[in-house]
């Protein structure tokens, strides 16, 4: 039987490697991944408690966290999409996707 602290230990997890992947990737790909993993571990969080919530009445459904998890799919869907457009942007103006590159986009 899986118990909520089951679920929040994976969340941590993937938060940790989440923060870790953003600090320590120079490469804008990596840092995407990393937001990625800290996104998905907020969903994850939302869908555990909504589950281990105790019921109104028998029979009641309740759809709150995976409504916010499908929420936080799309946004990231679109955050990758935006950032994936932007990193394409700079590889071909810069030929690396080298996050310390960066300070090069002021004019």
């Amino acid at each position: 039987m899986l118990t909520l602290p089951m679920f929040l230990a994976v969340s941590v997890l993937l938060l940790v490697a989440g923060v870790l992947t953003m600090v320590l990737k120079r490469n804008a790909i990596g840092i995407l991944m990393g937001v990625e993993l800290v996104l998905n571990a907020a969903a994850l969080n939302l869908v555990a408690f909504n589950a281990f919530l105790p019921e109104k009445s028998p029979g009641d459904v309740r759809l709150d966290g995976q409504v916010f998890a499908l929420f936080i799919i799309v946004i990231a869907a679109a955050e990758a999409a935006v950032a994936l457009a932007i990193f394409l942007n700079f590889y071909n103006n810069h030929a690396t996707i080298d996050v310390d590159q960066g300070s090069t986009l002021q004019r």
